[in-house]
């Protein structure tokens, strides 16, 4: 396969000779039933000694003794594995037209793995307010330094990880711990949130032990592994008309062709929640599923109407927000009820203060116009703010050597934001919190949930969020800029 590219400007395209290949992921099958019980998991925590915001013990019950008709019902939306065009398109195609009950766009989080990304739209995607989170097995920090190399996600964002195929053990949360993560999600409740001695916990620390998947993974259940401060995300089921026994976790709109029986799987599951201790709700995604326009493929239309009138109706009810995991937490570590929770600055949101007419690459697609940099690599070729590498980065080389054919690229500094910062000058544009970001935030009022719609046409709007100051900001000034990559004579469009 032959490609070939300059710097990018405006809708400019490259061209590459021969078939594109076609990826596909997916976690395989959910389990076939119960994952953990308090028999198995042997836990004990005192609330007297494990306070927030540090410590947090593993209960069914909202954090802080809030009774559980007081607190917001989060519904957090992720997704894993490459950030491309087409996964870009379908997260927006959910989230752009929605509002939280503050008028902020809701924020995701995306799992990214480092092959088959396309390292601009990370960068555009965490300065719009998303969380990047990491999702690799083997060279953990690996895969952060590619991210802080190529599209200048600073390292100390990256606070959360899910294990690829959801497989880990005692040793990858030892690791994860040692290496300065927030939380780890990749533990299933298999459970009905609503069941008697449910594994439906709200996130949790390990400081006292760990308490999901205890039948399923081996040495980390009856305080055989403790790991302070780490906090653990469940990944809360979806079930079926069958109820305890018929589980699905990822992708739950894969598995049946009706999807009238899996909204209402979608809708019975949440209720479950809403209705009950309002544990967080959770839609797990591989948005490559949810793609329009994938050589080869039928677009899943009846699948994208689905979760949109799924979202719409959850938006009914005044108390639910969607939110990125980091946003989640936030909350947890300080929770307060739902008449107070204007004060949670991370559900806020701002935006940064970058002039729009200034030509810097910086995630904000007005301002990098033709300065993006195409690396064409013949495996997947990708564009960057900061330089290609001579060769595609790997788990054993994440940060190869620069290209310098087309000048020199500078690495985000440690003390600048994604947004301000001039990779071709080397230049951090803004040093002072006076010129950083307006809040948008506005006063918490019914979402409106009419705002959504259910088509077959595509979703080319941007997406929701802000690089974040304090946790969030607002994507709504930021327009779409179209790339054009034809691929034989298949023509794919980059939302960037």
């Amino acid at each position: 396969m032959k490609a070939w590219a300059t710097v990018l400007g405006g809708a400019a395209s490259f061209v590459l000779l021969g078939a594109p290949s076609i990826v596909h992921a997916q976690e395989g099958p959910g389990p076939s039933g119960a994952t953990s019980n308090p028999q198995a998991a042997g836990y004990s925590c005192d609330p007297k000694t494990c306070v927030l915001p540090a410590c947090n013990c593993a209960s069914v019950n909202p954090p802080g003794g809030l009774a559980p008709n007081s607190v917001p019902q989060f519904i957090t939306f992720t997704a894993d594995d490459a950030i491309q065009s087409y996964t870009i398109e379908a997260v927006n195609h959910f989230l752009a037209q929605r509002k939280n009950p503050n008028g902020c766009p809701p924020k995701m989080t995306y799992f990214t793995s480092l092959s088959y990304t396309n390292y601009s739209l990370v960068t555009d995607w965490y300065v719009a307010g998303n969380e990047i989170a990491d999702h690799t097995m083997t060279h953990i920090l690996g895969n952060l330094k590619a991210l802080n190399a190529f599209s200048g996600i600073p390292v100390s964002s990256i606070k959360g990880f899910r294990a690829p195929l959801l497989s880990y053990n005692a040793d990858t949360l030892t690791q994860l711990h040692a290496d300065g993560f927030v939380y780890d999600s990749s533990a299933t409740s298999a459970s009905p949130a609503n069941q008697t001695d449910t594994d439906a916990y709200w996130p949790y620390t390990l400081d006292n032990g760990f308490v999901n998947d205890c039948l399923t993974v081996t040495d980390v259940c009856k305080g055989q592994l403790k790991l302070p401060g780490l906090w653990e995300i469940p990944m809360y089921a979806i079930f079926d008309q069958r109820g305890a026994t018929g589980i699905h976790l990822m992708d739950p709109w894969l598995d049946s062709t009706n999807t009238d029986d899996v909204l209402n799987w979608l809708k019975d599951s949440f209720l479950s929640h809403y209705n009950g201790n309002r544990q967080p709700f959770g839609l797990y995604t591989h948005p490559i599923h949810l793609a329009v326009n994938y050589p080869g493929l039928a677009d899943p239309i009846a699948m994208r109407d689905m979760i949109n009138t799924f979202l719409d109706w959850t938006q009914t009810f005044s108390d639910v927000w969607i939110v990125s995991n980091e946003q989640m937490l936030e909350w947890i570590k300080a929770p307060v009820p739902n008449s107070q929770i204007a004060s949670t600055a991370a559900l806020g949101c701002s935006t940064p203060n970058v002039d729009a007419s200034l030509k810097i690459c910086n995630g904000i697609p007005q301002n990098e116009a033709g300065l993006l940099v195409n690396c064409p690599f013949a495996d997947f070729p990708w564009t960057t703010c900061y330089g290609c590498p001579v060769s595609p980065p790997t788990p054993d080389n994440p940060v190869p050597q620069q290209n310098t054919a087309a000048g020199v690229r500078y690495h985000l500094p440690a003390n600048c934001s994604t947004a301000f910062f001039d990779p071709v000058k080397n230049q951090c544009t803004c040093q002072a919190a006076a010129c950083a970001f307006t809040d948008n935030t506005g006063p918490i009022t019914t979402p409106n949930s009419s705002s959504s719609t259910n088509s077959s046409s595509n979703s080319t709007s941007p997406a929701s969020g802000g690089n974040t100051k304090g946790g969030a900001a607002s994507l709504s000034s930021i327009t779409a800029v179209v790339l054009s990559l034809v691929l034989g004579a298949t023509t794919v469009i980059f939302l960037h």
